[in-house]
């Protein structure tokens, strides 16, 4: 679709499309921009129907495979992963277990998490009942924090990963064995853990019994992820989900996360397409866009340009708020309210909270190419004070 095309669509809804310079903050911008090859497989799918519980069996075991796990099984984004996950480690394959979630009274269903782990996400495990036993305090968890809490009542461990070692933050490796040596699983969101690819497969290899992923990391659907791990906990995931709803008795708790045929494909599509892609040549890519961003902006009065560290983030923008007139936050304001929006790369917490900065960061891997001569009119208009 050409990009007019596209402006007519949004604006027939009444909507202002947005040029996304702010990076991988793409759930609050509608997701991936999909490739030619996810939207053909989309578009491909879309002939015939299909029994959605022979896709969803057939799907996951290409998925599994391409990930060195046991089982997957394609959900609606990484936190229904961990809610179906959950429910699996509380209720299993009982069927009257299953039905009664969120309801765990005679279940074991509490989830050891560490203090400095504690996040906005962690909801998606409460909401199917789990009950969530932080250890440590700010500044950090130990070892033996982890292994005190374990109880009669503990079913799993959960586990935020991250592209570095966290400070204060018990590591992957010895949450796994306290878990291998209690018998109990460990549930890792690795929601955008997908590069340098072996992250995307370092937590099933390793032994981590359940793995939730986030499919708009890897350029599919935004609606769309995947849990990977144990085949036994994968099946019963399967009985908890939207699919185990319409063909077992049990009214389990995942009938809401339904998933159309379309886009389990494009998940596989994905997934397979980031495997096989030249890394390198998206890089090379990327560095380019910012390339032209940076020629785009050069006298642009009143602020500096510079790479901004890695080929991904692009460009950052340096100014001095008291000769330029306005705070990052108007000029946010005035970027976004523009159309098409632009958003650049400022954290969401720090515009709502209104703090202030002296430098912008406009993220390219998110932007389409074409797009860079109207970020930098636009942003030359606003601090002209058009």
């Amino acid at each position: 679709m050409h990009a007019e095309q596209s402006r007519e669509l949004y604006e027939d809804l009444g909507l202002r499309p947005v040029i996304n310079c702010s990076g991988y903050n793409l759930t609050v911008l509608g997701g991936s921009i999909l490739s030619p090859k996810v939207r053909q497989a989309m578009e491909d799918a879309n002939r015939y129907y299909v029994d959605m519980q022979e896709m969803l069996q057939k799907s996951g075991q290409v998925i599994a495979g391409l990930v060195g796990a046991e089982a997957a099984l394609v959900t609606t984004g990484c936190c229904s992963a961990m809610l179906l996950g959950v429910a699996a480690c509380m209720a299993g394959k009982d069927p009257e277990k299953a039905e009664r979630l969120p309801d765990t009274r005679g279940m074991k269903d509490q989830v050891i998490i560490q203090r400095l782990q504690r996040y906005k996400y962690d909801r998606a495990l409460t909401s199917a009942g789990a009950k969530l036993v932080e250890v440590g305090d700010e500044t950090g968890t130990r070892p033996a924090d982890i292994e005190a809490a374990i109880g009669e009542q503990t079913v799993a461990i959960h586990y935020v990963a991250t592209s570095s070692n966290q400070a204060g933050i018990v590591p992957f490796e010895e949450v796994l064995g306290i878990g291998n040596r209690h018998n109990i699983p460990v549930i890792v969101d690795a929601a955008g853990q997908v590069y340098p690819l072996e992250n995307l497969r370092k937590y099933p290899v390793m032994g981590a019994d359940l793995v939730a992923y986030s499919s708009k990391y890897f350029g599919g659907p935004n609606s769309a992820g995947f849990l990977a791990g144990r085949k036994d906990l994968i099946e019963a995931a399967v009985m908890h989900s939207f699919i185990g709803f319409e063909y077992g008795p049990p009214r389990t708790i995942g009938r809401a996360m339904k998933l159309d045929r379309q886009e389990v494909v494009a998940v596989v599509a994905a997934l397979r397409e980031w495997l096989e892609m030249d890394h390198e040549a998206r890089f090379a890519v990327y560095a380019e866009r910012a390339e032209r961003l940076q020629h785009a902006l050069a006298g642009v009065p009143q602020i500096e340009t510079s790479p901004a560290g890695d080929p991904v983030n692009g460009v950052r923008i340096q100014f001095d708020e008291r000769v330029v007139g306005k705070t990052t936050a108007a000029i946010a304001d005035e970027l976004m309210a523009g159309n098409p929006s632009i958003w650049f790369h400022w954290d969401l917490s720090m515009y709502f909270e209104r703090q202030e900065t002296n430098s912008m960061v406009f993220s390219v891997a998110t932007i389409v190419d074409g797009d860079e001569p109207a970020i930098a009119e636009r942003l030359r208009s606003v601090l002209a004070g058009s």
